[in-house]
């Protein structure tokens, strides 16, 4: 199997690291993945400006690429200009959950659905801010859950959420509401506002929703769909119009 990783909190994260020691044990891995953070910057690509690509030695034994640009145009760089193929791509593992609202925004979610454009199959990891220690050890539980349900037949994309506590298992869920917002506070510039993200999820029990699920420990994942269209409204507008 030849796996693609990329991630959105740069090719230097601890995250990305976890992720590339254990993809190296299911297949042939490349890493393709930003030079900086690119986090919140969603499924945003360079189309103006020339960006650099440029060979990384930061993984061990894995041919890996540095790109002065977002995950989504890493995927890009992967398939257009080193014209590899792949059979899965893995985003992550990110810093902080990406939950309910917040995929819009998510460059690690982001990177996946620039891979169905290319037909390849593809799974987000994100865990909490505070450790990678349970997200990583459970890679090879989530894994065997994926083959055992052959979810990878069933739907091409996927959004998976670890909690850093020891999780109770595993939820099937949707994408949920808002989980972060931001306050944009004053700075001593003239005109200038900084904005401060915080939670404003207020707690729930509904464990078919990925916020909820995820906060009351589970391991969360979402199959998520890339095309935007109410496909139920096209076929019922069709028959009536």
């Amino acid at each position: 199997m030849r796996i693609l990783i990329t991630n959105d909190d740069g090719i230097g994260a601890p995250g990305i690291r976890h992720l590339v020691e254990w993809a190296k044990t299911k297949g042939e891995v490349v890493v393709v993945a930003p030079r900086v953070e690119q986090s919140a910057k969603s499924h945003g690509i360079e189309i103006h400006s020339a960006f650099e690509v440029k060979p990384s030695e930061v993984f061990s034994g894995v041919r890996a690429f540095s790109v002065d640009s977002t995950p989504a145009d890493c995927i890009r760089v992967a398939k257009l200009l080193l014209k590899e193929e792949f059979d899965i791509v893995f985003s992550g593992i990110n810093r902080g959950p990406n939950l309910g609202c917040d995929l819009v925004y998510s460059a690690t979610v982001g990177a996946i659905f620039e891979a169905s454009r290319f037909g390849i199959p593809a799974i987000a990891f994100s865990t909490d801010f505070d450790s990678f220690d349970n997200a990583v050890a459970r890679l090879d539980e989530v894994y065997d859950f994926f083959e055992k349900h052959e979810l990878m037949k069933k739907n091409s994309l996927y959004n998976v959420n670890i909690p850093s506590c020891e999780s109770h298992g595993f939820r099937i869920t949707r994408q949920g509401g808002m989980y972060f917002s931001d306050k944009f506070g004053k700075t001593e510039r003239e005109n200038f506002y900084q904005p401060e993200g915080y939670c404003v999820y207020e707690g729930g029990q509904n464990l078919r929703e990925d916020i909820d699920a995820f906060k009351c420990g589970y391991i969360s994942i979402t199959p998520l769909l890339s095309t935007r269209t109410n496909l139920a409204l096209v076929e019922k507008l069709q028959k009536e119009i």
